[in-house]
């Protein structure tokens, strides 16, 4: 399979990434293409050659090899690398539309562009990036649990039993290099369970983004309303100083009744 032309075409995807989504190709590239074209597929190429099993009986051996390994590791992890690289290309796709959208609609308005940055992740591009995220994650969880389920763990016995026809009675049956696949093989997971917690982070990052985002442009909407209403109604101390006065009763009827003493006391006199 020619790996290259895939990580070229992936390499695209790294201007349209977050600082997560290019660790995460960094780490699929390094820590898994390249350890499975350089070294997994040299470690699992005589696993079927070099399958033995203490009997002579014809179809014996190859019964049991299909047994213990009915898919090989190594087409499941190119499956595996197939299925989580793809849907990076989703983003791609989106972006490439949201150009060519652009560039119609420049041609027909004089220049005007529809978009300010199509690889910017807003509106549906954002969706979409979230969406490949979680197809990543799931796809890498998926086949890990597949890997669990068919060989029932992670581990390479050293010796199998095989009881199954036509095998005359119980055979045992020795996997060549054991210990180097079982290295590789943990390796491997450990390599998938790093990219599902960089897809895992990478999707808290968005989504803890895009609730900020959504947070400050309330506040702002908020304070322009605040600020176009304000004029709107004067203070309330100049309404106080220009509408009522305050009168001391107290004072007022002690004048009153001063007056009247006085005009008393100049009539008898």
């Amino acid at each position: 399979m020619n790996w290259s032309a895939l990580e070229a075409l992936l390499s695209g995807v790294n201007k349209y990434s977050t600082a997560f989504g290019r660790v995460w190709l960094s780490m699929v590239f390094v820590f898994r293409v390249l350890v499975f074209v350089v070294a997994a597929q040299r470690v699992w190429g005589d696993e079927n050659k070099d399958f033995v099993c203490n009997t002579a009986q014809p179809g014996c051996s190859n019964v049991c090899y299909d047994h213990l390994f009915p898919i090989s590791h190594i087409r499941i992890w190119a499956l595996q690398l197939i299925f989580v690289t793809c849907p990076s290309l989703m983003v791609m796709a989106h972006v490439t539309y949201r150009e060519n959208k652009d560039r119609k609609y420049t041609a027909s308005h004089k220049g005007a562009h529809l978009y300010a940055n199509p690889g910017k992740k807003r509106g549906g591009l954002w969706w979409t990036y979230l969406a490949s995220l979680i197809f990543k994650a799931g796809f890498d969880a998926g086949f890990l649990y597949i890997l669990y389920y068919i060989y029932e763990g992670y581990d390479m016995p050293r010796l199998s039993k095989c009881t199954l026809k036509p095998c005359p009675n119980t055979v045992d049956c020795y996997i060549s290099r054991p210990t180097e696949k079982r290295i590789f093989t943990l390796f491997m997971v450990v390599s998938s369970a790093a990219c599902i917690f960089v897809c895992i982070c990478e999707m808290l990052y968005l989504v803890c983004k895009r609730i900020h985002k959504v947070k400050l442009k309330k506040i702002k909407a908020e304070r322009k309303m605040f600020a176009e209403m304000a004029p709107l109604t004067a203070p309330r101390s100049e309404f106080m100083s220009k509408t009522s006065i305050r009168v001391d009763t107290t004072v007022s009827m002690h004048n009153i009744s001063n007056n009247i003493i006085a005009k008393e006391s100049s009539e008898k006199k």
